[in-house]
């Protein structure tokens, strides 16, 4: 599979992971510990729309599967911009802290690509898949007294800041 590109201000999950690689694994594992989780789009009046979705890390991707037509589908195909929430879990105690990513989602129609995610994934068909260009990715959890914000974005850094 060729690589997938991404633009100067954005990266893929694979570039996030290269570059931060222990905060990477982080986040990903923490959408891993829950299935479903919560997608933000932007509907055609610049209002947000906020839906369930599966996150599926594969192929060095961070990428986002929906039903054909569906509208969290028409609105990235109209609008890229995006928010990933990972689901906090069942109670409110959130050890594992709170995390979400940002970017645009890009509509891969590469057939090759498309047939070996089938192959990998056996989604229900068809479907529409995106990949994740990120621009930002966010942890918040608690160290003790001190509330923990991990934040990335494309070509900087990982920052970290403690508040009492």
């Amino acid at each position: 599979m060729a690589p997938m590109t991404s633009s100067p201000s954005t990266a893929s999950w694979g570039a996030f992971a290269a570059a931060e690689p222990v905060f990477a694994d982080t986040v990903r594992r923490r959408f891993q510990l829950y299935k479903h989780h919560v997608l933000a789009t932007l509907r055609a009046d610049g209002s947000p729309r906020v839906t369930g979705l599966e996150a599926d890390f594969r192929f060095d991707e961070l990428l986002l599967g929906m039903m054909p037509d569906s509208r969290k589908a028409l609105d990235l195909r109209r609008d890229p911009r995006f928010a990933l929430h990972a689901n906090p879990g069942p109670d409110a105690e959130m050890n594992d802290g709170d995390v979400r990513v940002s970017g645009r989602a890009v509509e891969i129609t590469d057939p090759e690509v498309i047939a070996r995610f089938i192959e990998e994934a056996t989604p229900p068909e068809p479907f529409h898949l995106f990949r994740a260009e990120l621009t930002e990715v966010v942890r918040v959890g608690l160290d003790g007294d001190f509330l923990v914000v991990e934040s990335w974005r494309p070509g900087q850094p990982l920052r970290t800041a403690r508040r009492k």
